[in-house]
C-alpha cells in the first residue's frame, strides 16, 4: 500500500476506534453513573459522543477526510472525490477500527473483551429512524462541503449527531462500522448482531438518498470559504 494511501487508512481506522470507544464507553459509564434515569444516560452519551467526533474530525479531517463511515466514503467516492482504492481501504480499515474500539472501551471498564450485545433493536420506527439519521448526517457532511463551507463541518457534524441522538428512536447509529462495533458490548450503547443486518440496510438507503438530493442541489463544488 503506497505510503499516502496507508496514512489515510490509518487515520480513518484510528478515528473509528476512538469514535466507537466514546460512543460504547461514554454509554457504559451513563449506565453506571445513572442507573435509574435513561434520559440522563442518554444525555451524557450524547454530549459525549458530540464532543468527541467534533475533536475527532478536527485531528484527522486533513489526512483522510474524517468520514469514519463506509456511508459517507461512498457518497464521497460516488461524487469522485475518493478513489475507488481508497474506498477500498476505507471501509476495512473503518470496520477494523469499530470493532477495536468497542473492544477497547469493554476493557477500560473491566469488562469481557469481547461480550455480544442481547439489545434488540427491531422495529419498523427503528429502522425509519436509521434511515432519517443517516439522511440528515450525509445531508449535513456534503451539503456543507459542496457548499464550500469545509471548514465548519466539524461542528455541523457534530451539532447534527447531538440532536439526532435524540429525535430519533433509534438514537441515531447512521454509520455500518459503528453499528458493527456495537454489537460487540453488551451494554447500554449496544445492538444484538440480529438487529444489525437491517439498521445497516436502513443507513444504506438513507446515505442514497441523500447524495440523490446533495447532488440536485449543489451539482458543483463550491471554491471552499
Amino acid at each position: 500500500m503506497p505510503t499516502d494511501l496507508a496514512r489515510k487508512a490509518t487515520a480513518e481506522a484510528v478515528g473509528t476506534a476512538l469514535l466507537v470507544a466514546v460512543v460504547v464507553g461514554s454509554g457504559i459509564f451513563a449506565e453506571r453513573l445513572s442507573p435509574e434515569d435513561t434520559g440522563l444516560q442518554l444525555l451524557e452519551n450524547s454530549l459525549a459522543t458530540a464532543g468527541g467526533l467534533l475533536a475527532l474530525i478536527l485531528a484527522f479531517g486533513a489526512v483522510s477526510g474524517a468520514h469514519f463511515n463506509p456511508v459517507v466514503s461512498l457518497a464521497v467516492r460516488f461524487f469522485g472525490d475518493l478513489t475507488t482504492r481508497e474506498l477500498a481501504a476505507y471501509i476495512p480499515a473503518q470496520i477494523v477500527g469499530g470493532c477495536i474500539g468497542a473492544i477497547v472501551a469493554n476493557l477500560m471498564f473491566d469488562l469481557d473483551a469481547v461480550t455480544l450485545s442481547t439489545h434488540a433493536r427491531s422495529s419498523s420506527g427503528l429502522w425509519l429512524s436509521e434511515i432519517v439519521a443517516t439522511f440528515g448526517l450525509v445531508l449535513v457532511i456534503l451539503s456543507v462541503v459542496r457548499s464550500g463551507k469545509s471548514a465548519a463541518a466539524p461542528f455541523a457534524v457534530a451539532g447534527y449527531i447531538a440532536a439526532a441522538y435524540w429525535f430519533t428512536s433509534s438514537t441515531s447509529f447512521a454509520n455500518p462500522a459503528v453499528t458493527i462495533g456495537r454489537t460487540l458490548s453488551d451494554t447500554f450503547a449496544g445492538i444484538k448482531p440480529s438487529s444489525a443486518p437491517a439498521f445497516i440496510a436502513a443507513q444504506l438507503v438513507g446515505g442514497v438518498v441523500a447524495f440523490m438530493l446533495v447532488r440536485f442541489l449543489y451539482p458543483h463544488k463550491e471554491v471552499a470559504l
